[in-house]
């Protein structure tokens, strides 16, 4: 166990490095580069700009800037903003608990309904329940996520006026109820397309379960269908669904960046696109940065709850 750990570890930090190599390189080679937004203002010359380049180490060559910025970044100085100057960090965990709290309901979401869908479908083979999710979660799949906010904000905002159309909370209010009142509808928009995934990785692993010699034996012994079910084929059809949970960190975050800019969700990636679209270099790269880092871990967590729940991997 210990050298399965040390391995992902290593592998953790060597996709970070790469990860920062890419990002730092495309950040630095955008039209304008890092100081691209004090272009925009009448008041600097060429001069100035060039100034407060040398000012910012920004005219030295690029390898020695990103070894400048990682060793600072590893002390835990990410930089500060280019629009207030406030500490990159500081601004990150403003903006943390808003997507966590997006991410983790939705995810729930996602994995609570895609597992039942999915194990209903398999156990339902063929029927109309499972015609109907298969063509549900095709749906879910095509269509983008933007477009289910907006026919959500139509129906249940301006139509029905169930649930507010944005905002994380009521100003004055702050109550959790009001909280879970404004998380409704982000969280459901966001959970619609792991849905649809959730509930065919769970199909198939279902199916796959259920045609092991296990099963054989179990119905042979005269085991219940439901017992079969839920003591046999459910936590062997549950172990690649960690995984994959892993392995869908990176789609709920790009999901995130756009529900929480349609329903102005003060998270991380609306932050995202305001620093990008102010040319914040130091933001930009800092949430790049930490998202790769959630991702990331994430992974490494799903690794670890599979090697400790499956044997077969942990002694490979």
């Amino acid at each position: 166990m210990p050298g399965f750990l040390l391995n992902r570890f290593s592998q953790s930090i060597v996709l970070l490095v790469i990860v920062s190599i890419i990002g730092f390189t495309v950040l630095n080679f955008m039209p304008g580069g890092p100081l691209a937004q004090f272009g925009l203002d009448p008041g600097m010359t060429q001069k100035d700009i060039e100034r407060l380049a040398e000012q910012l180490g920004l005219n030295r060559p690029l390898w020695i800037q990103y070894f400048d910025w990682a060793w600072r970044l590893v002390q835990g100085d990410w930089g500060h903003s280019f629009r207030d100057g406030t500490p990159v960090l500081a601004v990150i965990g403003r903006h943390l608990f808003a997507t966590l709290l997006l991410m983790g309901t939705s995810t729930a979401l996602a994995i609570a309904l895609g597992s039942w869908i999915g194990i209903r479908g398999a156990t339902h083979r063929y029927s109309l329940f499972d015609y109907c999710a298969t063509i549900g979660a095709m749906v879910a799949l095509s269509v983008p996520t933007f477009w289910f906010g907006l026919v959500g904000i139509y129906i249940f905002t301006l139509k029905l006026g169930w649930v507010p159309a944005g905002n994380m909370y009521t100003i004055g209010d702050g109550s959790v109820l009001d909280y879970l009142h404004h998380l409704i509808l982000p969280s459901l928009v966001l959970s619609l397309v792991h849905v649809a995934v959730w509930s065919r990785y769970m199909r198939t692993a279902t199916l796959d379960a259920l045609s092991q010699d296990f099963v054989k034996t179990a119905r042979a012994k005269g085991l219940s269908e439901r017992r079969i079910l839920l003591k046999h084929v459910v936590g062997n059809a549950l172990l690649p669904m960690i995984t994959l949970a892993g392995v869908q960190l990176p789609s709920i975050l790009t999901g995130a960046l756009v529900t929480e800019t349609i329903f102005t969700w003060p998270g991380m990636g609306r932050l995202f696109l305001d620093s990008l679209g102010y040319s914040d270099y130091p933001m930009v790269m800092g949430l790049l940065i930490f998202s790769a880092i959630l991702v990331v871990l994430g992974n490494l967590v799903a690794d670890i709850l599979v090697a400790l729940v499956d044997p077969r991997i942990r002694l490979s």
